[in-house]
């Protein structure tokens, strides 16, 4: 019996095909009825949207943040301007636009994360993780509401005993396996601190930060028999971020007109996270044919958000022939003040089925219900003061010259309670077969939801379809699309006064995606090559500003859009023996607000490109680096908070970026060399340094706007990210 040679592109394990054949192909095919399995596969999945990323290289990359999302942020779809947040914007879409699973069950990030200084950590434990599915877009019907991608993580199981932890300069991790003789009884717990302190301090500013974030993480699962398992996830964080600013002095503006302005702080800034999740889930499959799993699940989320800062700030220009400071100078200065509270807890069931009525075919279904419940407690305030004189601050009387009312630059003051259902259904069917020689792939099905907060109902068509021609060039062409909703929740049923809008409708996003996989060998080494071309219309769109990392949506489905681009990357062993890439992209979005004609959305993204590469010194191969290179043209997201998009379009810098990683492997599991005493305990030991922000470039995250009394001018001062750092790790098995 032959096996059947397949292209990595599908991104599936295997691809079968069953005996029903034509007459005409009988000769051609008929010695490759089956493959025998060695070994179980986890996060196998049918959507050939799919990108598998490699947990260890999640592990190993040399990022701040790390994880699986920093090396998502290499693939050519994704992109971010801060190196400190998990978050990431895919084909133009914002943050909020991106669904998060782990062994599909779908997680939250904090909602009040205004800066990524204090997000912390992702949820998602690399030491932890088995498989990682990634679509930027055309995922299948199981997959929830959002607009722009999917990102399932699937948790491993131990098969011994095992013990591993990292220590660093900003923090460390320690996580412990079990699993019992007979395997059926496998435990997996992780603890997690972190403390950015010292890469903070690369900021140029005189401030006194005091970050912590730390979480603890558990999978059981109990295998009854065959037949019956279950599983258990556990997840405890605590994030609290404090700090203390005293005194900044930024130069912006051009060559030909520098502008240089100091200010000096008063007040603090105190916030916390913590979050907590609960999943249950029994797993029953009767036959090789039925599989059926049932999902208990719950989730809180507890924010506070309590800052009062002042500052003080002079405006200091130069002369334009002698370069010197000039006499006089602008100044003023402003307040803003925050107590913010969110109380959110998600609590619901979910089942799901799938019948393979044979080796070629998948039918699966699902429902799920959730119960919400919502309470925010908004009052965040910001005055701006030049001269004494506050601004806006209205003339009563023009004659007298006598004051108005003091006023606020502005106000969000709300109190919500809100305690919705929502309910959600999807059918999705998965076919394999010939078409003439050409080898066929379909996946076609669709979702319903309603929420019970705007009484709406949306319905979700989508499909698959791939096609692998018999040529002697190995391609795989792929087409899919459908309708995709961006289901409202917290951030987009606020308004900007701070109030919830039962009216909100969820925004709707046509998409068509045309893909390319062309698999080949160079330097006797496996390459593919992948390109994606997409469009989107968009409509009921709500429009949003970015303040740094936090989304501020207006509340009202009030613009229509659409986005398009084209996204390649290279894959393969660049290194024998290791993978690495080559990714660029060029995407625009644009929105068209009350009909005023179409400007670029804050997440306009335009030119990138990034790479993470892999090496090792040839006579040396326990030498080991990894980089990571990241070019993007700048965001046009740099408009202040209530002003008029249309008269604010003002592009960010571009983000640069290299980060280094290189490390010494002084035990590898690969190595079979017996080792005795107190060594010949550790399966790996690793001694690494990291250098971030390698060539200490001064990034642009956002514009903190001041404004110019006399003139009435507003200035956008930037907000920098973090200066070079060099950070030493230290990992371990046992």
């Amino acid at each position: 019996m032959k096996k059947l040679v397949l292209p990595l592109s599908l991104m599936v394990p295997v691809l079968i095909f069953s005996q029903n054949r034509k007459k005409d192909t009988v000769d051609r095919v008929t010695d490759i009825e089956e493959v025998v399995f060695q070994k179980k596969v986890i996060g196998k999945t049918n959507d050939i949207t799919n990108v598998k990323i490699s947990a260890k290289d999640a592990k190993g990359i040399a990022t701040i943040g790390g994880g699986i999302e920093g090396l998502l942020k290499t693939l050519p779809s994704v992109n971010s301007n801060t190196e400190l947040s998990s978050q990431y914007m895919v084909r133009g879409g914002n943050y909020d636009e991106n669904l998060i699973y782990i062994n599909d069950i779908e997680i939250y990030r904090p909602f009040l994360i205004r800066n990524s200084q204090q997000e912390g950590m992702s949820i998602i434990n690399p030491d932890m993780v088995s498989t990682v599915n990634f679509s930027a877009g055309g995922f299948e019907p199981k997959y929830g509401d959002k607009m722009s991608s999917a990102l399932n993580i699937y948790y491993r199981e131990p098969e011994k005993f095992e013990l591993s932890g990292e220590a660093s300069l900003i923090g460390g991790r320690l996580t412990a396996g079990l699993a019992s003789k007979n395997k059926k009884l496998t435990a997996l717990f992780s603890g997690r601190y972190r403390n950015t302190n010292l890469v903070l301090n690369t900021l140029n500013e005189d401030t006194d930060f005091n970050p912590t974030y730390w979480d603890f993480q558990s999978y059981i699962n109990y295998h009854l028999n065959d037949k019956f398992s279950m599983s258990f996830i556990g997840y405890y964080s605590k994030n609290d971020y404090e700090m203390i600013p005293k005194a900044k002095s930024v130069t912006f503006g051009s060559l030909q007109q520098p502008i240089t302005v100091n200010i000096g702080y008063g007040g603090r800034e105190q916030d916390m996270y913590k979050n907590m999740m609960g999943t249950f889930s029994l797993n029953y499959k009767p036959s090789d044919q039925w599989k059926f799993t049932l999902d208990s699940f719950a989730y809180q989320n507890r924010e506070k958000e309590y800052y009062s800062i002042a500052s003080s700030y002079e405006i200091q220009t130069f002369d334009l022939v002698t370069g010197a400071p000039n006499p006089s100078f602008d100044g003023g200065g402003q307040i803003e003040h925050a107590r913010n509270d969110l109380f959110v807890r998600t609590y619901g069931t979910q089942l799901r089925a799938k019948f393979s009525p044979n080796i070629n075919t998948d039918i699966e279904v699902g429902f799920k219900y959730e119960k919400e419940n919502l309470n925010d407690n908004t009052n965040e305030w910001k005055l701006v003061d030049a001269a004494g004189y506050s601004i806006p601050r209205p003339i009563d009387d023009p004659r007298t010259g006598q004051s108005g009312d003091l006023e606020l630059f502005y106000q969000i003051a709300g109190k919500n309670k809100i305690e919705p259902s929502r309910l959600s259904a999807y059918a999705q069917y998965s076919q394999k077969f010939y078409w003439g020689a050409s080898k066929v792939f379909l996946n076609a099905g669709a979702r319903v939801s309603n929420w019970s907060f705007n009484k709406e109902t949306i319905f979700s068509p989508r499909f698959q379809f791939a096609i692998k021609p018999d040529w002697d060039t190995d391609m795989l062409f792929k087409l899919s699309g459908g309708i995709y909703y961006q289901s409202p929740f917290y951030k987009e049923i606020k308004d900007l006064d701070g109030n919830f809008n039962s009216d909100i409708k969820s925004q709707r996003s046509m998409q068509l995606i045309l893909a390319n996989d062309y698999e080949f060998y160079m330097y006797d080494r496996p390459f593919k090559l992948t390109t994606e071309a997409y469009y989107k219309k968009m409509d009921d769109l709500i429009p949003y500003y970015m303040d740094n990392v936090r989304i501020r949506y207006s509340g009202k489905n009030n613009a229509s859009g659409y986005a398009y681009g084209i996204d390649t990357r290279l894959f393969g062993e660049f290194v024998p023996g290791v993978d690495s890439w080559l990714s660029a992209s060029y995407a625009r979005i644009y929105e068209n607000i009350d009909g005023r004609g179409n400007i670029p959305r804050p997440t306009d993204q335009r030119f990138r490109f990034a790479m993470f590469y892999q090496d090792y010194m040839p006579k040396f191969p326990s030498m080991r680096v990894n980089l990571t290179l990241v070019y993007a043209m700048g965001l046009p997201n740099g408009a202040p908070v209530f002003s008029d998009p249309y008269q604010y379009q003002r592009t960010l810098p571009a983000y640069k970026r290299v980060d280094l990683g290189l490390s010494k492997v002084f035990i590898d599991s690969k190595d079979k060399k017996k080792r005795y005493g107190f060594w010949g305990n550790f399966e790996e030991l690793t001694l690494g340094v990291q250098v971030f922000n390698a060539f200490n470039i001064n990034n642009t995250v956002a514009n903190q706007w001041i404004t110019d009394y006399n003139s009435s001018v507003m200035y956008p001062v930037p907000v920098r990210l973090t200066g070079r750092f060099f950070n030493v790790k230290l990992e371990f098995k046992l």
